[in-house]
């Protein structure tokens, strides 16, 4: 599996030393993410450049580069590290407490009004916590971004930054919850009995079929907005790619054949939405009997792989098997959407080059573009749940905030982000 790989390279500061590093690299079949001048000194620069490369490749493309006349390695940076040193978030005070008024106004013993307050009227929290505007990350570790199952622990820098964008990008405080147990009903318990702290629950990395059961039985159970990322975020973000991709390729979706490659968290969830955006017919192929009957149960076709390649004009990849769709299955005009991170299931080029009309892979469809928007949204509206109307209206906010000819906008675009949480209300306060 690869990695992001951040190298520091000395190189002399004369025209081609650079030039010959890359060409190092890129006949190993690599592919330069990132390039940065680090600093200069006596005739020679040290240059970060970010690879996405796994260990195997490690020491044979650095034996290379060491044996350029120009050029050695340095070794790796540890920016990534240092970003993450001491954790990506915490928690402070929203005023200053600078005198003992103040203190006592916050505290003891003036609080005590406050709470009384909230007790005769619970409805006041919203007014007078911060309540409305916390949500939960939960975890227990089970399905971490591309990693699998590594562990609520080791899946904490995740959820980290998963708070972290909340706050930058919609204002809201997260606070990771990390859960250590694989028991559907222990994890379903354990939210319940917090929920009282958080005006929404969002559920991430919890793997299948688990997940639709924690997520069903939640939403059932509480009267806070509950959302599993991985499926409905996943699809809000989809659902706006294949909009714009359609109409880049001359399709339109409410026409189109669609075909879903793995049937997990992600395409579950994708495919629900697009079923309710009206798509009509949808193929789906996965390993799993049961997600295949999962599937059929939302009116889904079962199929494979093969059939679907033949049939399907839109094609969305999300099994996270790498190179599982052969460029000579691709068809002339299809759209093909493969969206394992980090490695797709078909590079966009090798699909292009095989015939399809238009093809993307998961770095730009990203589920950032979604999550702070739709819970920004969901909370200022005072909504109890998210509906299928207010997934769809975030899905036309983000399309619609796309330049011409983009799949997608800008993923830390702050309009994008007002955008979606405007639509997303919008939708809640009409669904009540």
């Amino acid at each position: 599996m690869k990695i992001p790989e951040i190298l520091l390279i000395e190189a002399e500061r004369k025209p081609g030393s650079l030039a010959r590093v890359l060409t190092v690299i890129g006949e190993a079949g690599l592919v330069v993410e990132h390039l940065a001048s680090l600093r200069r000194d006596q005739g020679r620069t040290v240059w970060e450049i970010t690879l996405e490369m796994d260990e195997a490749d490690d020491q044979g493309l650095y034996a290379r580069i060491d044996a350029l006349p120009n050029a050695r390695v340095l070794g790796k940076s540890d920016r990534v590290f240092n970003r993450h040193k001491g954790g990506k978030i915490r928690t402070i005070s929203s005023m200053e407490i600078g005198s003992p008024q103040i203190l006592r106004d916050l505290y003891t013993p003036g609080v005590a009004r406050v709470c009384l307050a909230i007790q005769r009227e619970p409805a006041l929290a919203r007014q007078y916590t911060n309540l409305p505007n916390t949500v939960a990350i939960v975890t227990n570790g089970t399905a971490i971004l591309g990693l699998g199952d590594i562990g609520p622990l080791a899946g904490l820098p995740v959820m980290e930054g998963k708070a972290a964008l909340f706050a930058s990008l919609a204002g809201i405080s997260g606070v990771p919850i990390l859960i250590d147990s694989r028991d559907p009903a222990r994890v379903i318990e354990t939210v319940a009995a917090i929920a009282p702290s958080f005006g929404a629950i969002q559920l991430e990395d919890i793997g299948a079929p688990a997940c639709f059961e924690i997520e069903e039985a939640l939403i059932e159970r509480l009267n806070i907005p509950v959302l599993h990322d991985d499926q409905h975020g996943t699809a809000v973000v989809t659902l706006a790619a294949v909009r714009n991709a359609g109409r880049i390729a001359d399709q339109r979706l409410s026409t189109s054949v669609v075909g879903q490659v793995g049937l997990g968290a992600a395409g579950i969830g994708i495919a629900r939405l697009l079923f309710a955006r009206g798509v009509d017919r949808i193929l789906g192929a996965d390993l799993d009997p049961g997600a295949l009957a999962r599937f059929a149960g939302l009116g889904g076709e079962p199929a494979d792989l093969d059939k679907i390649m033949a049939e399907a004009d839109i094609v969305i990849a999300t099994t996270g098997v790498k190179g599982l769709i052969r460029p000579q299955q691709v068809r002339k005009g299809q759209v093909v959407l493969a969206l394992t991170n980090p490695e797709p299931e078909i590079e966009p080029q090798l699909a292009m080059a095989a015939g399809a009309a238009f093809a993307a892979d998961g770095q730009s469809v990203n589920n950032v573009l979604g999550f702070p928007g739709l819970f920004r949204g969901v909370l200022d509206a005072g909504a109890r749940r998210f509906t299928g109307s207010m997934l769809l209206a975030a899905a036309e906010a983000i399309g619609d905030c796309a330049a011409p000819g983009d799949l997608v906008p800008e993923s830390l675009d702050p309009a994008v982000h007002k955008a979606v949480a405007e639509a997303v209300r919008a939708a809640a306060l009409a669904d009540q």
